[in-house]
């Protein structure tokens, strides 16, 4: 294993982070964590209660802070309490695990008392139509923050933060690769809002012609970012397009049927070439430059498993 790195950040190996759970109760079974689980990987009970039984009670902690300043700022202010959700993103390369740790988080988090509310919101919705793409002739960039419309998820995370009561996300299909016109799903007003998505922690110096003077992080009161090593990265990248290809790339619908018609020997190296042309560039120049503005850092090892967890101070 490498040194772990120092810094900002207090680093603990996986066993010192479990240690963390306390008493913090395990509230999902088995059967809920099968539906939970990334396509490329199986997600163990011993990896809730080590890892994200820990993260959910410092969450807990984090959250309770939050609304309680909210509260005196209130208080101050001689005005009601408004209802501001909590928001926690979650960052990270392309096949890193990001889904799955935001849908075990919503899991968890959502079971802390009866009427908790969290919601959970991918940036994919705010990638430009594959339309807008083409015209703008980066469909080959899709990912990339100038594929995004930072306008609309900074005009979203803004009305989340300012307590509207329902706010429209617009719906991103994986089948056909796009957005789906005029569908939107609706949140209304959770107590916590999981944003997870490869630019959540990423700042203005990211959408040079757009030139905001806002940023997303601005909004994000934790944020995670799930981390490995590049060539693990490579490897789980191929493996789930290979699954894939068994798969919903057999869907006629599917904008990747052609993958699923290939030799397998042309389908593994047309994976390797997606990810070393297009995402591992994402991910050097735009994504993991990033990693140093999280609050936590989970790092991952082979299998998917985390092996430690960084914590800023």
């Amino acid at each position: 294993m490498e040194t772990l790195p120092t810094g900002p950040y207090m680093t603990f190996a996986r066993e010192q982070w479990a240690a963390l759970r306390d008493s913090e109760p395990m509230t999902l079974t088995y059967e809920e964590l099968l539906t939970l689980q990334g396509i490329d990987y199986e997600l163990s009970i011993d990896e809730v209660e080590d890892v994200y039984l820990p993260l959910s009670r410092l969450l807990n902690y984090y959250v309770n802070a939050r609304t309680s300043r909210q509260s005196v700022l209130m208080k101050f202010l001689k005005q009601k309490s408004q209802k501001i959700p909590f928001i926690i993103g979650i960052a990270g390369s392309v096949s890193v695990g990001k889904s799955t740790t935001a849908r075990v988080l919503q899991a968890l988090l959502s079971r802390w008392e009866e009427d908790t509310r969290v919601s959970l919101v991918t940036t994919d919705g705010f990638l430009y139509p594959n339309a807008v793409l083409e015209e703008k002739g980066i469909m080959l960039k899709k990912g990339f923050p100038q594929s995004y419309d930072i306008k609309r998820l900074l005009k979203f995370v803004t009305d989340i933060k300012s307590g509207e009561k329902r706010v429209e996300v617009p719906r991103y299909s994986h089948l056909i690769y796009d957005i789906i016109p005029n569908e939107y799903d609706i949140v209304e007003q959770p107590d916590i809002l999981i944003l997870e998505g490869l630019n959540v922690l990423q700042s203005g110096m990211d959408y040079p012609d757009e030139k905001p003077r806002i940023f997303v992080s601005d909004f994000v009161d934790f944020s995670i970012y799930v981390d490995a090593e590049e060539q693990l990265l490579e490897d789980w990248y191929v493996s789930r397009f290979m699954k894939f290809r068994q798969g919903a790339f057999t869907n006629p619908m599917s904008y990747f049927k052609g993958f699923a018609e290939i030799p397998e020997e042309e389908a593994i190296k047309t994976s390797k070439t997606i990810w070393r042309e297009i995402n591992r560039k994402n991910l050097r120049r735009n994504i993991l430059p990033t990693r140093e503005r999280a609050s936590l850092i989970l790092h991952k090892g082979e299998g998917h498993t985390v092996d430690y967890v960084r914590l800023r101070k």
